[in-house]
């Protein structure tokens, strides 16, 4: 238990940072990542838990329109990533400078887009539901609960973007424990309380949606006052707390627009990659829609547990880059990779092992269950080939490299639906998974070939006005 609370309750895990002498080793980084992994696995034990409240109480179509309207959810909501991963790389850029004004700088401005943006949202959710819906190949009665449970959602997207930007500050600074409260919190609201709603009260899919909503507000405001104290104790400069001067200063707002928007790129062309899985594998029926829809819960477990290391090489990337310490950016994605690989492969040899035991657990349809179990070997192969995407994704966001990524993005995703088509026609929806796994390795070959110059860049040493521009070259 003590060796449990030490790893967990850190004092010094990116010490070397500061100290060259104290060793960024394997104890310090999973002390630093800990944290980090709990608080991502708390977001896909939700989609879990909402998947088996409907799996075990409801239909076959109320569980396709979980997967449709989240799919729609998410697409939309994480467009705008990057007020989280754009938020990361500049706070962790400005620590690493010792530059605190910049740091509330950039926490300020991700919040005022997060508010604009979802004033924007609120004026277009009629038409951008009419646009999704008409794309999308479920039955009737599937697209019309998801347009229920959408309607509903988007009645926290100022909180959910907000929560965004606040995360973005956490993980950039290393405050991995706050982290994992904040979303302990979401998380647990969101399940209590779809709970309440969805099977206490009987109200199905619109009880999921109005759980996630009411946890999302609630979260949004502890997590806003946890951040403000936070920045108030590291507030040692001259500068006024919320330095507006510095927030609405063309030059700094231009850099951060322009690297959000290579970020929203990115993450569009990778919702999409998702959206177009999800979308083609509903042209196989309601049943194949629901069996994938299980099986994507398993991989976001995965994903969120192996993004734990990559938000450890996020933070200590970016502040490597901004101290230009090649030597511990070098220890920290070589270490972090290893770590996120054997955890890849433990992850994988799990779902092989437990996954039918889990399938079961979420559905008691018994079609979609002997689907998604005949489905589980390519979905635990993705997993394990999975870590290295996931990895490069957190040392091209630390480090602001944004153009790099959206341009990765855009060439295996595209290549991903070319390969739908022949893979799918001649296996099915096997092809489809084998199709989704050349994706993910795809991804990580993208950008993995640009690593070398990213790395290069750093050993030449960067100054603070060749890391602003940084991205432009």
């Amino acid at each position: 238990m003590k060796f449990l609370f030490n790893l967990v309750y850190y004092d010094d895990a990116v010490a070397g940072l500061r100290n060259a002498h104290a060793p960024m080793n394997y104890r310090n980084l999973l002390a630093m990542a800990v944290p980090f992994i709990l608080a991502n696995a708390a977001v896909p034990v939700l989609g879990l838990v909402d998947t088996a409240v409907i799996g075990q109480t409801g239909t076959t179509a109320d569980l396709g329109a979980i997967a449709l309207g989240a799919l729609l959810f998410n697409f939309i909501f994480w467009s705008f990533g990057f007020l989280r991963m754009g938020t990361t790389g500049f706070v962790a850029l400005a620590d690493g400078q010792g530059d605190e004004a910049e740091v509330r700088a950039a926490a300020g401005r991700s919040l005022v887009m997060a508010v604009v943006i979802s004033g924007l949202l609120w004026l277009l959710a009629g038409p951008i539901e009419e646009v999704a819906f008409a794309l999308f190949g479920a039955g009737e009665e599937v697209e019309r609960i998801a347009a229920e449970y959408f309607r509903i959602r988007m009645w926290g997207a100022p909180a959910s973007l907000s929560i965004f930007a606040l995360l973005g500050v956490l993980i950039g600074l290393g405050q991995a424990r706050t982290v994992l409260l904040v979303q302990v919190l979401l998380n647990g609201l969101n399940i209590g309380l779809d709970l309440l709603f969805a099977v206490h009260f009987e109200m199905g899919v619109k009880g999921i949606a109005l759980g996630t909503v009411i946890a999302e507000w609630i979260t949004m405001a502890l997590g806003s006052v946890l951040v403000i104290a936070l920045l108030r104790s590291r507030h040692l400069d001259d500068e006024p707390g919320f330095p507006w001067d510095r927030i609405r200063k063309m030059s700094s707002m231009g850099s951060s627009l322009r690297s959000n928007l290579n970020i929203m790129i990115r993450t569009l062309f990778l919702v999409f990659g998702f959206a177009w899985f999800t979308n083609h594998g509903a042209r196989y029926g309601d049943t194949v829609l629901a069996a994938n829809h299980i099986l994507l819960q398993f991989i976001a477990l995965a994903a969120f547990l192996n993004d734990g290391f990559a938000n450890v090489v996020e933070s200590l990337s970016g502040k490597a880059f901004g101290a230009g310490r090649v030597d511990i950016f070098d220890v920290a994605v070589r270490r972090t990779s290893l770590l996120a690989g054997c955890t890849a492969l433990a992850l994988a040899t799990l779902a092989l092992v437990a996954g039918e035991r889990g399938v079961s657990i979420l559905t008691a349809l018994g079609d979609v269950r002997e689907q998604a179990i005949h489905a589980l070997p390519l979905a635990s192969v993705y997993v394990c080939l999975s870590f290295a995407a996931f990895q490069l994704d957190g040392i091209f966001i630390g480090t602001s490299r944004t153009r790099a990524m959206r341009n990765a993005s855009i060439l295996s995703t595209t290549i991903f639906v070319l390969a739908t088509f022949p893979l799918s026609d001649r296996f099915g929806n096997d092809g489809l998974w084998w199709a989704f796994v050349l994706y993910v390795v795809l991804r990580a070959i993208t950008l993995g070939v640009q690593y070398p110059a990213l790395r290069r860049t750093l050993r030449k040493g960067t100054d603070s006005e060749a890391l602003t521009a940084l991205d432009q070259s």
